[in-house]
């Protein structure tokens, strides 16, 4: 496993004890802020592991597929980029 994969496994990792922290609050009833701010945590986590995901993709498989002669190798694979930027962005 890669460095980078190790970083974003730990920061799954970080975000799953984050998600599991604001449920035990929630079912604790504790204040609404401070499980908004668990919950931030958690996001925050969870968009870095995205971005470094899509980082690996791109400096990875996008660039092999890029490198090839195969034109509809390389219209599926933006198109599943474009499609991934979208989802991240909604």
């Amino acid at each position: 496993m890669t460095e980078q994969k190790k970083k974003t496994l730990t920061n799954f990792k970080k975000a799953q004890g984050h998600i599991a922290k604001i449920l035990e609050m929630l079912e604790d009833d504790e204040y609404c802020i401070d499980i908004m701010q668990q919950n931030l945590a958690a996001i925050g986590l969870l968009k870095s592991a995205h971005q470094m995901l899509m980082e690996n993709h791109l400096n990875t498989c996008f660039k092999k597929a890029m490198g090839t002669k195969d034109g509809a190798k390389k219209r599926a694979m933006t198109k599943e980029i474009l499609q991934v930027t979208r989802l991240f962005n909604k």
